[in-house]
């Protein structure tokens, strides 16, 4: 009975708050103006230089013939046999490149690398935002040790809410049930606040960007 009397008393509040609204005590505070200081560099150089102080390994790729090559290097370095991909245009690019890559439900906890696309890249932090709309759905994100993402220069946004308002309006009735940020490789120093990589997901991140200039 008590805990009925304290939840009116709670909900009782919250209607009087609703009905009798008070005037915002701090009426000269500038909401409009930016909070974060402008761009030094063009939104390319900003995330790349962002995107590598998280330890992401960044490959800057002037067309699509040096994305074949920078990925035929990378995957000889890393001696890389397991490499998985659902995306179909990307597999058009391994083909093309005459990678070798798997698709099939079962390679999928095989894999060595994992490659997908993704929706934008965020210059004022380095980041890369996913989601589970993409045709590499939730996992190829998370599972892989190494996780390798093909991206545009169109795709590069200067500021998370701009990534955020692209996505309204380009999935519009129809957004996608998980929207992730991934800043660097997975990383937590949770346990003795020792630095441990991979403990959530990928070990390394890769970002190959295309300049279609």
């Amino acid at each position: 009975m008590e805990e009925t009397t304290s939840r009116e008393k709670v909900l009782k509040k919250i209607r009087n708050a609703l009905i009798n609204k008070t005037e915002n005590p701090y009426p000269s505070v500038d909401i409009e103006s930016l909070v974060y200081h402008e761009f030094e560099d063009t939104l390319d150089i900003t995330f790349a230089h962002e995107f590598t102080k998280a330890e992401g390994k960044f490959i800057y790729c002037e067309n699509e013939k040096e994305l074949y090559d920078n990925l035929i290097s990378l995957i000889a370095e890393k001696k890389w046999v397991n490499i998985f991909c659902l995306e179909p245009d990307i597999k058009k690019t391994l083909d093309n490149a005459g990678i070798p890559f798997k698709s099939e439900k079962a390679d999928f906890t095989k894999m060595e690398a994992g490659i997908t696309y993704c929706e934008y890249l965020i210059a004022r932090l380095g980041s890369i935002m996913i989601t589970s709309r993409q045709t590499s759905g939730r996992r190829l994100n998370v599972f892989p040790e190494n996780h390798i993402v093909i991206a545009y220069t169109s795709q590069i946004v200067a500021d998370l809410k701009d990534a955020l308002k692209n996505i309204k309006e380009k999935y519009i009735n129809n957004m996608p049930s998980l929207i992730s940020v991934i800043t660097g490789p997975s990383r937590t120093a949770d346990i003795e606040k020792t630095l441990v990589m991979g403990a959530h997901g990928p070990k390394e991140l890769y970002l190959f960007l295309i300049d279609e200039e």
